[in-house]
């Protein structure tokens, strides 16, 4: 099934496995979402357990913290990424501190679910890759799926975890199928994941790009070349594991987003992988992104956003070292 199905399977899995789980947000109940993605489940479950809201992204989230105090579990839909900065207050000053402030005592059970990034052809404020933010603020739990099985246990799992969860989903890919699988999810929710074996290179990133690397690698290898490529997933906290192990076999790794390079999370993981394999290391840890501008006219995207010729000029540069 496509991803926009899985989270919609997954969502309506969480829902009906407790009652404690509602979904609010703008135009998901009788239009389904923007995308589609909560489309019958107030037919399913009703209008008091999937709401249609008014366009006011920080009373949604205040409102989904109220309910949180009071042992809901809300799901919340932000319209576009570039949409979450009216509610980014109420996100990193409460949502994310909520529970520290209180030693523990209250929980923050909320699942923002926020369709990001690009290649929809769409203008500013619609294409947008916020994640930085939210990963640089302790407090919140933030992933990302890339395939529809993901889709489909990581939202269980983000309704189910106990802290506040960014779910950023790759609007590019809401309609790339995939196997899924009902039986059991594949790595737990904050595990990272090598998604193609190789040898000489590894790729690394995470939603959308991952499925930009795969296509990258195929390409190296028809030019001789083996890339291995790990998929992120969980954004904060990262799971460096694969990957460190993966740098190690190889010796060279490219990281790929996009969001703008400057002091992004590809600039946190190059660093880290830098700190703790620079032994293993032949070749610096090189970067791939979107530009440090404003995400730019939708006829220029396709030169904004890393594509895998530019992916396949830093593996060049990487090995040639």
């Amino acid at each position: 099934m496509p991803i926009a199905k899985a989270l919609n399977a997954g969502l309506r899995a969480a829902m009906t496995a407790s009652d404690r789980v509602l979904l609010m947000g703008e135009d998901i109940g009788r239009l389904g979402g923007v995308f589609r993605v909560t489309e019958g489940l107030q037919a399913e479950f009703g209008e008091r357990r999937v709401l249609d809201t008014p366009l006011a992204e920080s009373g949604l989230v205040g409102t989904a913290i109220g309910m949180a105090m009071g042992g809901f579990r809300p799901v919340i839909e932000i319209q576009f990424d570039g949409f979450v900065f009216p509610a980014f207050d109420q996100i990193t000053t409460q949502l994310a501190k909520i529970t520290n402030r209180h030693e523990g005592a209250v929980q923050m059970p909320v699942v923002i679910r926020i369709p990001y990034g690009g290649h929809i052809g769409a203008v500013e404020h619609h294409q947008e890759s916020p994640e930085t933010y939210f990963t640089h603020t302790p407090g919140l739990r933030v992933v990302s799926p890339s395939t529809p099985n993901d889709a489909y246990w990581m939202i269980q799992e983000a309704i189910a975890s106990p802290d506040p969860v960014v779910f950023l989903e790759p609007k590019a890919r809401y309609w790339q199928k995939g196997e899924v699988d009902l039986t059991a999810p594949a790595v737990p929710l904050h595990a990272s994941r090598v998604v193609r074996r190789g040898t000489d290179v590894t790729l690394v990133g995470h939603g959308a790009m991952v499925t930009t690397l795969l296509q990258a690698a195929a390409l190296a290898e028809s030019e001789g070349t083996s890339c291995e490529v790990v998929d992120v997933r969980s954004l904060s906290p990262v799971d460096y594991g694969p990957i460190l192990d993966s740098v190690r076999r190889t010796g060279r790794m490219v990281y790929a987003q996009e969001a703008p390079g400057f002091v992004s999370l590809g600039s946190e993981i190059a660093a880290t992988v830098t700190e703790k394999a620079f032994y293993a290391l032949e070749a610096p840890v090189l970067r791939v992104s979107g530009f440090d501008t404003p995400f730019p006219a939708a006829k220029l995207e396709g030169v904004y956003l890393p594509d895998p010729d530019r992916i396949l000029e830093a593996v060049d540069r990487a090995l040639a070292y």
